[in-house]
């Protein structure tokens, strides 16, 4: 990794980002930064208050008349500046990602950085395509056409599986689209969170665009979601918290972007590509420690399959190494935090009163046993209506059953609260296009599971959520639609008058 920076020393005035400086939170409490690998510290920082987030906001507002004045095409330069920084300082994000979240380097270096490089160069062009409706005389007597504006101070909320990427998806559509932001991300992985606001600054932007206060969810979230002047918040997290945040946003009439859980179906139809299937199935359950709310989670495989797809998926997970997130051969790191492993496991160990645990489902001990790591976990014979097949567990599990029928197939891939992503593995084009058709998922993969591209919306159905991350999507979010009408008669009494006073001329 070359020379990596010392955390404590780089952020060491604080981890609060205000008004285009690292400051110190005042809540009077601290928080540590844990290394997940090694349960190692790795910085302890005070957390934001109350007060720090109306000064961050006051930031936002002042920076925002300036910010959405600019043209298009300087909102774009800047973009374009801010790639440019964060393709230079990639080896040191990729670094930050994996010490605080314990990922695997290659999938730092190789996923999450190069994908917020892309999606900062493709807001870049967004940017200069902010469009309304043509100009058109819609009432014979008048020219109407749409403006689309930016709407204000952003308050946005971030999570602890793909901090840096997350923060790139709430902060890249709403300043490209002239508004502020104040992002708070997860107390526990704030760190690539402040360096994007740094290379922001870096980049060019002004003070007061990008702030990052670091608070815990109760103190600082819930203040940032309801504060009178944020005008819109965005939020990915849990079902459960996202409706608490759909309460405080209601009650003060605020703009709301949920991504909350998923629980994403995996279907194997009879005539899939077996060898496909299984290798697409144990990467997509595996991505980031299954710590991906599109992660598959219930692989549903047509009866003539089933059998040979749970002992080739067993095969294939046993095969994956386990060890240091700075190994490049390490596959497969721990979990965030040794709270999310223990809870993992809880899961699991429940399953096996009415399950079969087929391989994994144990901590691996030696010299792992330090971290909050868990072996990949195949669960099979679980009922439909069973936790471990319909509650969210966030880790590297992944639950298979069978089914006879296409139409049972889809039935149960929709059988569960959320529908934020799923796939259909088939030869078929037609079985797979019923499946993209009958799926109510935000996301349909046909015979592959968990690509993203920057170009095209993310977001979910039902309580996966609503409103779109990414693409040109995500300024529906962001910018007031506004139509403008002008008359073109130029006379004083018009015949619609007379429906208010008058009569007809």
């Amino acid at each position: 990794m070359g020379n990596r920076f010392q955390v404590k020393d780089r952020f060491a005035d604080g981890a609060q980002y205000i008004d285009g400086q690292l400051r110190s939170g005042t809540s009077g409490q601290s928080h540590t930064v844990v290394n997940p690998a090694t349960g190692e510290e790795v910085l302890t920082y005070e957390l934001a208050s109350a007060a720090d987030v109306d000064e961050a906001v006051a930031a936002a507002k002042r920076a925002f008349p300036a910010w959405s004045a600019a043209t298009p095409g300087e909102r774009s330069d800047a973009l374009h500046r801010l790639a440019a920084v964060l393709a230079e300082q990639a080896e040191d994000f990729a670094y930050a990602e994996s010490l605080q979240c314990g990922k695997p380097i290659k999938l730092s270096t190789e996923f999450d950085v190069p994908g917020t490089i892309d999606n900062t160069a493709f807001f870049a062009g967004a940017a200069r395509h902010l469009q309304g409706q043509a100009a058109a005389e819609y009432s014979g007597d008048h020219t109407s056409y749409v403006r689309r504006e930016a709407i204000g101070v952003v308050g946005s909320i971030a999570p602890w599986n793909y901090p840096l990427q997350m923060a790139a998806w709430k902060i890249l559509p709403a300043i490209a689209a002239g508004n502020t932001i104040v992002l708070k991300p997860a107390e526990l992985t704030p760190l690539t969170s402040l360096m994007f606001a740094q290379a922001a600054k870096e980049a060019g932007l002004p003070d007061g665009v990008v702030n990052i206060v670091t608070g815990a969810g109760r103190e600082a979230g819930e203040h940032l979601v309801g504060h009178p002047d944020v005008v819109m918040t965005s939020f990915t997290g849990s079902t459960a918290v996202g409706k608490r945040v759909a309460e405080i946003a209601t009650a003060t009439v605020k703009r709301l972007h949920l991504e909350l859980g998923g629980k994403a179906p995996f279907l194997v139809f009879d005539d899939a590509d077996l060898e496909a299937a299984a290798h697409g199935a144990v990467a997509a359950s595996l991505i980031n420690t299954g710590q991906d709310c599109t992660a598959a989670t219930r692989a549903y495989v047509q009866r003539p399959l089933h059998d040979a797809f749970v002992a080739r998926v067993a095969e294939l997970m046993e095969t994956v190494r386990l060890g240091d997130p700075f190994d490049p051969a390490t596959d497969l790191g721990p979990l965030v935090s040794h709270a999310q492993r223990d809870r993992v496991a809880g899961f699991v160990e429940r399953a096996r009163g009415y399950a079969t645990v087929v391989t994994g489902g144990e901590v691996p001990g030696g010299e792992l046993a330090e971290g909050a790591y868990y072996r990949p976990t195949l669960v099979s014979g679980a009922a439909q209506d069973s936790e471990v097949v319909q509650s969210e567990i966030f880790g590297p599990v992944l639950v298979v059953l069978p089914f006879d029928t296409d139409d049972e197939g889809i039935e149960l891939a929709n059988d569960t609260p959320y529908g934020l992503a799923a796939s259909a593995w088939s030869r078929d084009v037609y079985r797979a296009g019923r499946a993209t058709r009958e799926i109510k998922a935000g996301c349909v993969w046909v015979n592959d599971h968990i690509p993203i591209i920057s170009e095209m919306p993310h977001g979910g159905y039902k309580a996966s959520g609503f409103g779109k991350d990414m693409s040109a999507y995500s300024f529906e979010e962001y910018t007031q639609v506004k139509h403008v009408m002008y008359d073109n008669t130029a006379v004083a009494a018009k015949d619609w008058h007379r429906t208010i006073f008058g009569d007809r001329i």
